[in-house]
């Protein structure tokens, strides 16, 4: 009885002798190639043929008799159990010539093939990676100090250890200080049961999706605008719709033209990706369009602390009387701190939370607890505000030298390429002709080894707005590196034209 075949002992990667003795003699009863009642030999005998240990084949037996493939009785033997066979179209096949599952087709699997996630990056952020915060700013030592002197209080019993499942809706003291930031630091007046604590704005934005959204319904979204929170909107069903934008956001002639809407997704401290920031009345307008069309709002402040003059701009929700409240806020900590945190939140109605943290439950139960009470140390102790102040600092500083650089450096050469305003956020925006010259001039970018965000690959749909630009991330390039990137990639558009 052959049963090792290539995948024998020295082959590290192969699963251990005992699983492939098991695996192929399991595949032969399921191939009725050994048939019901046939007698295995015995495990000594079986060794001595495959020059292996006796106990692997004892527990490969075991783990087939457990399975119920064979059946053994003492003094008698191993032999094939009795199992009905299957039908010919349903009969396994060997791993080698096993053919390909039929392809899902659900609305959802079929959904999703529209949507490409970003790419996965290693290594530090370089120009102009955009997303990314100063990560060269994160204070490593000091959370690593949160983070152990967790993990001592888990070490010892008492009201501070926590390693088993927790509430759904979040810590309720991270709950509570992050209700007291956005109160004090924000302009939000919350309370902490009207706080969900989610992995990052994403999920907030999916589960808003699909607690209050229909398969059907129209939703209402800035164009250009954020790929993954398009994607997010659609998971329910709901047809998403784009709503251009003018030089004071979001046009709120347009919203109405699209006739009735469920929700409409908005970044009104700083546009995504274009950075414009949406006026005072607009904000109003677009509250009483709410009220009117008894619509949502969903708010995402991805980057509102990061406002270059005056303070932050207070949020949307800020606006309006919990009595009458229609905007959903999205907050997210991966801007601040760093995105692998994966830690967010979600502000709604209280009377809403209870619902939301079963959602929150059925997906995937719940947030890291250690990464929530390390953060909570972090906020208690003043280190966030603190981190908080320096980061809009260095972001400042950044956007500063990348606004001089372009001026002394590119302009001179590409008079025709110039930056819009960039009153806050971690982004410049680089309006362009057409997407045949943000194509080019990403790639000769690209071949300079200077990272651009293309407006195709990450703004909105794909069918939404053939506007073309190009998104340059400074927050997390150190301010001494911009003027040479710049230089550099000035250089690379000249090269190109020439």
């Amino acid at each position: 009885m052959q049963l090792l075949g290539e995948a024998g002992a020295g082959n590290d990667a192969a699963p251990g002798l005992s699983q492939q003795i098991h695996g192929q003699i399991k595949a032969r009863i399921l191939q009725a190639q050994l048939a019901p009642g046939a007698r295995l030999p015995t495990s000594r005998a079986l060794a001595q043929a495959l020059a292996v240990s006796r106990n692997t084949v004892l527990r490969a037996y075991e783990q087939l008799e457990s399975e119920g493939f064979i059946r053994s009785r003492m003094g008698a033997g191993s032999y094939v159990s009795d199992l009905a066979a299957p039908s010919s179209s349903a009969s396994p096949t060997t791993p080698s010539r096993a053919a390909s599952p039929r392809t899902p087709d659900s609305p959802l699997w079929l959904r999703l093939q529209d949507y490409q996630p970003s790419p996965v990056v290693q290594g530090p952020g370089r120009a102009f990676r955009h997303g990314l915060p100063a990560l060269d700013l994160f204070p490593h030592a000091l959370w690593s100090r949160l983070q152990a002197r967790f993990w001592r209080a888990q070490a010892r019993p008492g009201p501070r250890a926590s390693l088993s499942y927790e509430d759904a809706a979040g810590l309720p003291r991270l709950r509570e200080l992050i209700a007291g930031y956005l109160s004090h630091s924000r302009g939000l007046h919350c309370r902490a049961d009207q706080v969900l604590v989610t992995a990052g704005s994403q999920q907030a934005i999916a589960m808003a999706a699909l607690a209050l959204l229909r398969s059907g319904d129209r939703v209402g979204m800035e164009s250009p605008g954020y790929r993954a929170a398009a994607a997010a909107l659609g998971l329910s069903g709901a047809q998403v719709l784009p709503v251009p934008l003018d030089g004071q956001g979001l046009r709120i002639g347009s919203l109405q033209a699209l006739g009735r809407l469920r929700l409409v997704y908005t970044t009104p401290s700083h546009q995504y990706p274009t950075g414009v920031v949406m006026s005072a009345q607009r904000r109003l307008e677009l509250l009483a369009w709410a009220r009117q069309n008894d619509a949502y709002v969903l708010e995402d402040d991805y980057d509102g602390e990061y406002r270059f003059s005056g303070v932050p701009l207070a949020p949307l929700a800020s606006l309006e009387g919990e009595s009458d409240a229609r905007t959903l806020y999205v907050g997210s900590f991966s801007k601040l701190l760093f995105p692998g945190l994966r830690l967010g939140y979600l502000v709604a109605p209280a009377a809403w939370l209870p619902t939301l943290a079963r959602l929150r439950s059925v997906l995937d139960r719940q947030a890291s607890i250690a990464d929530q009470a390390v953060l909570a140390e972090f906020m208690a102790e003043g280190h966030f505000l603190r981190h908080v102040r320096r980061m809009r600092r260095a972001a400042r500083e950044r956007r500063d030298a990348l606004l001089q650089a372009w001026a002394q450096e590119l302009l001179p050469l590409h008079p025709q390429h110039r930056l819009q305003p960039v009153p806050a956020g971690l982004q410049a925006f680089l309006p362009l002709a057409d997407r045949t010259e943000e194509t080019r001039l990403a790639e000769r970018a690209r071949r300079a080894g200077i990272e651009l965000g293309a407006l195709a690959q990450m703004g909105g749909l794909p069918a939404h707005s053939q506007q073309a630009g190009l998104v340059l991330g400074f927050a997390s390039v150190p301010t001494a590196e911009i003027a040479p990137a710049v230089r550099a990639l000035a250089q690379a558009w000249r090269d190109g034209s020439s």
